[in-house]
């Protein structure tokens, strides 16, 4: 992987050996696993009976599943700046997000309440959000901005920002707020792993258990990997709503 003498990387070089295509699937077995205690070993008696106490916490097996699916959402927010970075073109990536978030809303009732439509909307709204901040920046970074002084540009990058994460509140998008931000954030200081993981644990829900998705992050090496072509492409983007859909029917048998 190409550097810049500017980077700092939380690990030496020859521990990124994870390709984003391996990241891909830690993201989406990690949420597999989170969506199956969510959704479905909630109420099992073997899935929430305590293992053992750790002070005032009773572990269990569920407790233990959904901690391993706080991975998930960081390693989906790095992959959408990745995307953002690398893809030749962002109108088509970020139209796929949008497609896929709306696709993904019924099963996504579904397998939360048992009902076609209810209040909240799935993560591919926030990613699709965040993208769309990304996007905002990136037209700032560039000085696309024509007319306009930098006073201008500046003022109508942070209004295009809040009114981005506003959405992620109004749209009761799941993450919403901290999601789009934690997006944001990831871009801002992708040059300063160290910097990056600090503060976006601080940022996510269970601070340090989902700040371990830093970890495999910082593993990365900046090649696409096997996941290539666009049948294996949109078979991720597929993934969301099938493996939701397959939980509701599991659910309701």
């Amino acid at each position: 992987m190409l550097k810049e003498d500017n980077e700092v990387y939380l690990l030496p070089e020859r521990w990124q050996v994870l390709s984003g295509s391996w990241l891909k699937v830690i993201a989406m077995v990690s949420m597999v696993i989170d969506h199956s205690a969510y959704f479905i070993l909630w109420h099992v008696d073997a899935f929430t009976t305590t293992l053992f106490i750790i002070g005032h916490r009773h572990v269990t097996w569920f407790y233990l599943m959904r901690c391993v699916g706080r991975l998930a959402f960081p390693l989906f927010c790095f992959l959408i700046v990745e995307g953002f970075l690398h893809t030749h073109d962002r109108k088509k990536y970020g139209r796929n997000l949008l497609v896929f978030a709306l696709l993904s809303e019924i099963p996504f009732d579904l397998a939360r309440t048992g009902h076609f439509f209810a209040s909240g909307q799935n993560v591919f709204f926030t990613l699709f959000l965040g993208f769309l901040a990304l996007c905002a920046i990136g037209r700032w970074e560039a000085g696309s901005e024509t007319g306009l002084d930098s006073t201008k540009r500046n003022c109508q990058l942070a209004v295009r920002l809040f009114g981005l994460i506003a959405a992620g509140i109004l749209m009761h998008t799941d993450y919403g707020t901290s999601g789009v931000s934690f997006i944001i954030l990831l871009y801002v200081l992708r040059r300063n792993r160290i910097f990056q993981a600090t503060i976006g644990c601080i940022m996510l829900p269970m601070r340090w258990i989902a700040g371990l998705a830093f970890i495999p992050i910082n593993m990365y090496n900046g090649q696409r990997g096997f996941i290539q072509g666009p049948w294996a492409k949109y078979l991720f983007y597929v993934f969301y709503p099938l493996h939701l859909l397959i939980l509701y029917f599991i659910k309701i048998h």
